[in-house]
């Protein structure tokens, strides 16, 4: 008797069973997670920055201040990586220019810190190239963007 009654408890309970609604909290408690590790990296990140501050007493002004303007420009990339996070939980998708926007402040980054190094022409053309490409499609990708209707 006790098993039928199990039984029909979970049938009723497998019937109201939504898996989308499901998903829903799923990705919501996994991105919970990734947000707080991402706040904890950008604290990390500034933490470490104003450790370097140190460095402006110990070397060369100009070696120091490379340091820092890297550290800065990382903590930037993991911020934009933060608000398109948010943005997921805000409008229930990610939208393509947040991305975009990560990726070329990743992409100054990297020729920052290959402005400071010794850098190879090609690889620093490389680096402007990209840069530019996603300039552009970031451009196309607001001027075209699904949220404004298009006449035609």
């Amino acid at each position: 008797m006790r098993f039928e009654v199990s039984k029909k408890f979970l049938k009723d309970r497998w019937i109201g069973f939504n898996s989308s609604a499901f998903y829903e909290k799923l990705v919501q408690l996994i991105l919970s997670v990734l947000i707080l590790t991402i706040i904890s990296g950008m604290l990390g990140g500034v933490a470490i920055t104003i450790l370097h501050l140190q460095l402006l007493f110990t070397m060369d002004l100009e070696h120091a201040l490379r340091v820092i303007i890297i550290d800065a420009l990382t903590i930037l990339a993991v911020l934009e990586i933060f608000r398109t996070t948010l943005a997921y939980f805000s409008e229930g998708r990610i939208k393509v220019t947040y991305i975009i926007d990560t990726a070329i402040v990743v992409m100054l980054t990297e020729i920052m810190a290959c402005w400071f190094k010794e850098f190879d022409l090609y690889k620093m053309g490389m680096l402007n190239f990209l840069v530019l490409t996603l300039c552009v499609m970031r451009i196309f990708a607001v001027k075209y963007s699904p949220s404004i209707k298009h006449p035609g």
